[in-house]
């Protein structure tokens, strides 16, 4: 077992928290755990050292951490809400992903997610429910040359008109809700029929929508389409795109909005194309191309 030696730093003091602490990580420790753990340790004490909490501010401080631990489970990840509220999820995303210009933009996966998804045709629909503004969306998938990636895969998923996802209303959505796996064809084009988003709050009914509430933040992220977007030999993209006439744009919950990512929602007046989608008239189309960057 690994002992560590006495130093200057063996004792703990206000003064010397952050060496005291450092100090004891064994010399067997892993070389990035250490660093990682270190920088942590120090911009911890410095923050303590700054707001100086009580002992009961503290322990609240614990019993919200704790709480958000208790409210995941297998469809509800507090964590991750906590670290797209606080903007670490976008920080993080964006140090992660640092592509040539013209590739499309990051942002946030969410909660949401969840793989096995069902593959369809090109032209299917996602919405297996009857409620919702009918949506077609199609575009194209391409490199940074401009040049057509065929069988690239798109996963994609949305809220439904109330604003949300099927593992939030499991028995109440179908199963896969507004979710499918789309493959591009020989000219890079794919295309999709779905319901055109709304905007709706992330659950706020655990600690972090009322850490949210004490902040006098809401909770609503605007009316996006999720999609994870990738081909062999490229760079994989997880994005959403926007709609231009929502309120919440500029103060999305968790910071996910990029202004390369706001898409046109065109209202369509087209009895003939209505028809052919299936769709009642008029509906709504919007199309959006994916650039995507050389591994």
């Amino acid at each position: 077992m690994e002992t560590n030696s006495p130093t200057s730093h063996s004792y703990f003091s206000e003064e010397d928290s952050v060496e005291a602490v450092v100090s004891r990580m064994g010399d067997k420790s892993d070389a990035r755990l250490k660093t990682v753990m270190a920088s942590a340790i120090r911009h911890l004490h410095a923050f303590i050292k700054e707001v100086e909490p009580t002992n009961a501010e503290w322990m609240t401080a614990l019993e919200f951490l704790t709480r958000t631990g208790q409210m995941c489970n297998e469809w509800r990840q507090e964590w991750i809400l906590l670290s797209d509220v606080l903007g670490v999820s976008m920080l993080v995303d964006a140090i992660n992903n640092r592509k040539p210009s013209g590739a499309t933009e990051t942002t946030v996966l969410g909660p949401f997610h969840v793989s096995g998804a069902p593959r369809y045709a090109n032209g299917a629909n996602i919405c297996l429910e009857d409620k919702g503004e009918p949506l077609v969306v199609s575009g194209r998938v391409m490199d940074t040359d401009g040049k057509p990636v065929a069988g690239a895969l798109l996963d994609v998923w949305q809220a439904n008109e109330d604003g949300f996802y099927d593992v939030q209303q499991k028995g109440i959505q179908p199963d896969y809700n507004l979710r499918g796996i789309f493959a591009t064809d020989i000219n890079g084009r794919f295309w999709f029929r779905s319901i055109k988003p709304r905007f709706y709050p992330i659950p706020n009914d655990g600690p972090v929508g009322q850490l949210l509430e004490k902040l006098g933040r809401h909770p609503n992220r605007p009316a996006h389409i999720h999609f994870i977007v990738g081909a062999e030999g490229y760079q994989p993209v997880t994005t959403h795109i926007f709609a231009p006439d929502c309120p919440y744009l500029g103060s999305d919950a968790v910071f996910g909005v990029k202004e390369s990512l706001i898409a046109d929602f065109r209202l369509v007046d087209n009895p003939t194309g209505a028809r052919e989608l299936g769709f009642s008239n008029p509906f709504v189309a919007v199309s959006w191309d994916f650039v995507l960057a050389r591994k």
